[in-house]
């Protein structure tokens, strides 16, 4: 399966109440091989006018992020959300909403196969978290702690939003990239291991 046929269902998804109130489907966009996955909570409205991920001020913090600290062109990436419908409102997605889009989710890792996956805020870390069986409690205790499972590494940060409306939190996601950065360029040359730093 490609992302395009993922994308094709996606697109004539009925498997629950949302697709009947949103705008646009936003399957998530990328390359298709990506090292990097980025998973957010659901989109908003702005990604719901566009049906594209994350192009709100949260979404160009992201691209900031990515592009400035990283070292990356968001193209490089892939980036997607649990719900590819938008709740009305913004309000959380129900546990109903992702049991039935999660499916989804789970296809697009098993193409990309993704070394590095970052999950940006509670609902998207623990619904991560959850499938690859790590315990999760809390996004301020589980943040910035990279954890290797089946062969990928997984690391949970705070929702770019959240930097947005506190800015103390956008330092703590600026810290928690550059440890993403640190850990993808020593892995490259194998130079460090889980166990050097970061793992608990």
């Amino acid at each position: 399966m490609s992302l395009k046929e993922i994308e094709k269902e996606i697109l004539s998804c009925r498997r629950c109440p949302l697709w009947k109130l949103k705008k646009n489907y936003v399957p998530g966009e990328g390359k298709e091989n990506a090292e990097i996955i980025f998973i957010g909570e659901a989109p908003g409205r702005d990604e719901d006018e566009k049906g594209r991920p994350f192009i709100g001020n949260a979404g160009k913090l992201l691209t900031d992020l990515i592009e400035n600290t990283l070292q990356l062109r968001r193209e490089d990436v892939f980036i997607t959300n649990v719900l590819k419908c938008r709740p009305p409102n913004n309000r959380d997605p129900t546990e109903e909403e992702i049991k039935a889009c999660l499916p989804y989710l789970l296809k697009q890792i098993e193409v990309i196969n993704p070394k590095v996956i970052v999950c940006l805020g509670r609902f998207a870390a623990k619904t991560v978290f959850d499938h690859f069986g790590i315990p999760f409690t809390t996004i301020s205790k589980e943040r910035g702690i990279i954890r290797e499972k089946n062969g990928k590494y997984l690391i949970a940060t705070y929702h770019p939003a959240a930097g947005l409306y506190k800015p103390p939190l956008k330092e703590v996601i600026e810290e928690d990239f550059k440890k993403i950065k640190y850990f993808i360029k020593k892995t490259k040359n194998k130079k460090v291991t889980l166990f050097d730093f970061f793992s608990k």
